[in-house]
Formats: structure tokens, sequence, C-alpha cells
């Protein structure tokens, strides 16, 4: 009796045993859980650090030599008349900003030589220096909700100060608009007129996106005591009005240029340029600069010489490198994974 009780009673404790236990709080098992999945741990050893350097090296160099050729090949002509385009006679800063707040004529002629021929389709930019589009204050000055929908022309919150003119709302509202470049330029080449074409100079996505097709500027904009910029044609929506369009994209650094149009036929080597500007924008209060830049483009864009001195920088650099552990590889091998290195009072082995 005793016997078949403490048989039975082993054999119930046996099954208990293997049996998983219902409120254990071990985690199941799995490959991921447990981190056994299998994996790839590759060893730096020296061929491979070598190899590495040199595979960038050979990607990085010939990358930044055609980038800069390919920069080298765009056509520059650039020309700075903030200085030139006011009377001799304004000498001093204060000369200069009396004279552009004037009705004075400001018509100024500028001749421009073509070094290099330069295919269509031209870039007409205008640069201006140490002017701040960055700057919190006048990035927030704007009105985006305005800009979009004529159903929101009172909202002006984030304009001030150029939120209102006689207590009606300013369309477009903020220092943005309000500031907007109004130099004019005009070309002549063997006295025909060049033809500049201003449509499409802008973002796609911005003109769709950003600025209303049903939004009309305002007749009180930029008629205020201070005018800060161009004026507006009130009878032509805000979507196609693409020199506001092309401002209004702020900059992120002082100096920057605008696209101003394109000039849809070549130019040859040697031709004079005859240019009848407006120098009508207040650069001189801030002693900020213009220029009226013409160029040509690649298939990497504009003049950008960063772009290929930074790829040969990078692979030079790799190339360097490399020869370097080489070098030392074959003047001072050492053994991999020699525990004795990790000692600071034992001397390797070998040595």
């Amino acid at each position: 009796m005793n016997s078949n009780t403490a048989s039975s009673s082993g054999g119930t404790g046996s099954a208990d045993a293997t049996a998983p236990r219902r409120n254990s709080k071990r985690p199941k098992y799995s490959k991921f859980t447990q981190q056994e999945l299998p994996a790839c741990k590759p060893i730096l050893t020296p061929q491979w650090v070598i190899s590495t350097f040199i595979l960038i090296s050979a990607i990085f160099i010939p990358i930044g030599v055609v980038s800069l050729l390919a920069s080298r090949d765009v056509v520059e002509i650039v020309d700075r008349y903030d200085a030139v385009c006011v009377p001799a006679t304004a000498s001093s800063k204060n000369d200069k900003v009396a004279f552009i707040q004037s009705t004075a004529n400001k018509i100024c002629n500028r001749t421009l030589t073509v070094p290099k021929h330069m295919k269509a389709p031209i870039y007409i930019y205008y640069e201006l220096d140490n002017f701040y589009q960055n700057h919190r204050r006048y990035v927030k000055s704007r009105s985006d909700s305005q800009l979009i929908d004529p159903k929101n022309a009172n909202d002006t919150g984030d304009c001030d100060p150029e939120s209102r003119a006689s207590g009606v709302p300013i369309v477009p509202c903020g220092l943005i608009a309000w500031s907007l470049f109004n130099d004019t330029y005009s070309f002549r080449r063997n006295n025909e007129q060049v033809n500049v074409n201003k449509k499409g100079i802008s973002w796609k996505s911005d003109r769709d996106s950003k600025f209303g097709k049903d939004v009309y500027p305002s007749s009180n904009f930029n008629n205020g005591t201070l005018i800060g910029g161009a004026k507006l044609n009130s009878s032509v929506a805000l979507n196609e009005q693409e020199d506001l369009i092309v401002w209004m994209r702020t900059a992120a650094l002082p100096t920057f240029r605008k696209l101003y149009g394109k000039i849809q036929e070549d130019l040859n080597a040697g031709e004079r340029i005859d240019v009848t500007l407006e120098n009508n924008y207040n650069t001189y209060s801030f002693s900020g600069k213009k220029k009226l830049v013409l160029s040509t483009t690649s298939w990497i864009g504009g003049k950008n010489d960063f772009i290929g001195i930074a790829y040969l920088t990078i692979g030079g650099l790799c190339f360097v490198l490399a020869l370097a552990f080489t070098v030392v590889y074959l003047v001072k091998p050492r053994k991999l994974g020699d525990p004795s290195y990790l000692s600071w009072n034992k001397s390797p082995s070998g040595h």
C-alpha cells in the first residue's frame, strides 16, 4: 500500500516538474528576444581598413574632378553697381541714403562684356550682401493663411508692424512683402532689345500651394509714409506675382541671390551688353551691396566649386591615410589578437 502510494506520488511529481509552469514569469523563448540571431561581426584587420580607404578615395576623387570641371564650365558675369550708381558727390553714407530716398532720377547705365560663349537659357540674378532675411522677427512677419485664401484677408496677426494701413488690412502683409526688391534691369545688344522672360522663375509648389489665385494685392500695399520696396499690381493675383513669390522664399544666409528672369538666346564671346537699370533699392542704410549676375548652368547647377573641392578633399585624405596605414603595417606589423597588447606592464610577445 505504501509502495503504491509512493510510486504514484513519485510519478505525479515527475510529471509536474517537466510540465511548463502556467504562472511562470520567465519570458517566452525566441532567438530574437534572446539575441541569438545570426549576426555579422567583422574584424577590422589592417587589410580591410586600407582597402576601405582606397575604395573611398577611388570613388570620391573622380566625382570631385567631374564636379569641379562642371562648375568651371559655368560662365558668370558679376557686376556690383550699388557704389557706382549714385552721384559722385554722395561720398558719405548719409548722402547715399538721402539720394536713394529722394525722387531724383535713379537710372544707371552699365556695360557688360561676355567673356565666353553663354548658351541659353541665361539666368539673371540680383545678389544682396549683408541682408539678413533669416532674422527671426523678419521671417515671422507674414501671414500664410492670408496669402492663400481671400477669406483670411483680416488674418494679420504676425505681420506687425506692416499689418494695417488706415485701419484696413494690408494684402500681402508683413515685413517680407513690404521690403520687396524693386531694382529693374533691361538689356540691349547691338542696339537691339534683349527679351527677359520672367515666367516660371518661382517654384511651382509655391505658386500652387502658398499663393492663392483669388488673392489680390490691396491698394494700401506699400503706400505708407515709409516705402519699403516695390509696389504690386492690384489687378494681378498673387500666384502670378512671381517676383514676390521668389522674394518671400527667405534666404538662410546674409549673402544670397534671387532669380530675376531668363534670357532665352545665346550670347557670344566678346559681345557688349548694355544694361539700363533703375537703382531704387536701399541697401545703403545697412551697408549692403547689390550685384547683377548673369550666369549659365551645368548638370550640377550654377557655379559652385565647394562640392568638387569637398569630394577631392575627402578622397585625398582617405588616400593619404591608406598610404600611411600601409607603411605602418609593412614597417611595424602587429600580430592580430595578441592579448599582451591589452596590458600596460607587459611587453607584447615577440618584442
